[in-house]
């Protein structure tokens, strides 16, 4: 798969594919009583806030593109999340995707996996580090310090199954359907997906699901204990409001140690479950030439449907 940046003749995976102007601070003055002072940076592919009440948002911000995942997203995510900890009274962040879908996973024309290409010239170290941006993005999110809370519509695709997996809590549309097509595409699950998957599903169902690459319904995934609660689309808003306010109103100090101490205890469940060749495995399967034509064939059928 070749990225735009590729065809370009840019390299997708520098931190030059990034233009980020911070305006640090408050933006703006209090509009009247109870408005909320607000702090914001700019990145390309998403959004983010955070305001003095507690509440930040991360908004997957390219819904011409059903927030598909490309390189700069993950680099942008991944900065993302540093920021949201710099803020130290942050309590929940909400994760929701701009438009009709939260996420429709990885790019099919601006590839993360592009920069891992042999073909491209990079060194061998340079592909290897582009490899791990997924991994790397996934932890600094599911490292955050505040809760977070993955607000889900529409579909929600291979990767974006993997970001809703990394957040403390979800609620889901209850017409949204989620699927993963790594398998389609000649590809394993990477960004760390499987081991946070065997810890929210277990093993046979992460089989299940990565495998047939099955789509399944946000029902369905409450009764496996993925998602915690799913509305109709025309609550979800106001469904996932109400649940960081109701958290953001809890004594902080609990909440903190009750998401490190169940995140700790998963850990220790998983230990021996990694990810820590995740960008190894994913250049391997992508250099078979099996996985290319089934990554070709994938993205044909895929594109030729939005045409």
């Amino acid at each position: 798969m070749i990225s735009a940046d590729a065809v370009a003749g840019r390299n997708v995976g520098t931190s030059n594919a990034i233009t980020m102007t911070k305006r640090r601070g408050a933006i703006g003055a209090r509009a009247g009583e109870g408005s909320k002072m607000k702090d914001t940076r700019d990145f390309q592919t998403i959004k983010v806030e955070a305001d003095d009440s507690g509440l930040g948002r991360l908004i997957l911000n390219r819904p011409e593109r059903l927030n598909a995942i490309g390189a700069t997203m993950m680099q942008e995510l991944a900065e993302a999340a540093r920021w949201f900890d710099s803020h130290r009274d942050l309590r929940v962040v909400i994760m929701s995707g701009a438009g009709r879908a939260f996420c429709a996973g990885a790019d099919l024309v601006d590839s993360p996996a592009a920069a891992t290409d042999p073909k491209i010239g990079n060194s061998w170290l340079y592909r290897r580090e582009a490899g791990q941006y997924g991994l790397r993005a996934s932890d600094a999110i599911e490292q955050m310090h505040a809760v977070t809370i993955a607000q889900v519509q529409g579909y929600a695709v291979g990767g974006g199954v993997v970001l809703m997996a990394l957040c403390d809590l979800r609620v889901a549309a209850e017409d949204a359907w989620f699927f993963i097509p790594e398998v389609d595409i000649g590809l394993p699950l990477a960004w760390g997906g499987i081991p946070k998957l065997v810890r929210e599903i277990g093993p046979a169902m992460t089989k299940e699901l990565v495998m047939t690459c099955r789509r399944f319904s946000p029902q369905e995934a409450k009764q496996m204990g993925f998602v915690n609660r799913v509305v109709p689309l025309a609550q979800l808003e106001a469904e996932v409001k109400g649940l960081a306010q109701e958290l953001i109103a809890k004594p902080s100090v609990p909440i903190a140690i009750t998401k490190e101490h169940v995140n700790a205890v998963t850990r220790a469940m998983a230990a021996g479950v990694t990810a820590y060749a995740d960008g190894d495995v994913l250049m391997g399967a992508g250099s078979a030439e099996e996985s290319r034509a089934a990554a070709r064939a994938y993205r044909d059928r895929t594109l030729r449907k939005k045409s």
